[in-house]
């Protein structure tokens, strides 16, 4: 099963010409685990209604982790 993140970020200014999530993430304010899509996506639209997201100062991110779609589960036949 595929679980899911919601995470709220702060903007940051771009340093350079290129943003690099992996070398200098944003600072997370808060992350939310869910574990289905539909519940990440609820849970999205409550952080999407936040003053400071609607002000373009805090961003939100819905990350997939654990299984990727198409994965194959291996077991007895």
């Amino acid at each position: 099963m595929t679980r899911f993140l919601v995470v709220l970020t702060d903007v940051r200014p771009v340093e350079g010409e290129v943003r690099d999530e992996r070398r200098v993430p944003e600072r997370r304010r808060q992350v939310v685990g869910a574990s289905s899509r539909e519940a990440a996506d609820r849970i999205a639209g409550a952080f999407m209604a936040l003053g400071m997201v609607r002000a373009g100062r805090q961003r939100v991110k819905v990350i997939a982790v654990g299984r990727r779609h198409g994965a194959v589960s291996v077991g007895s036949d």
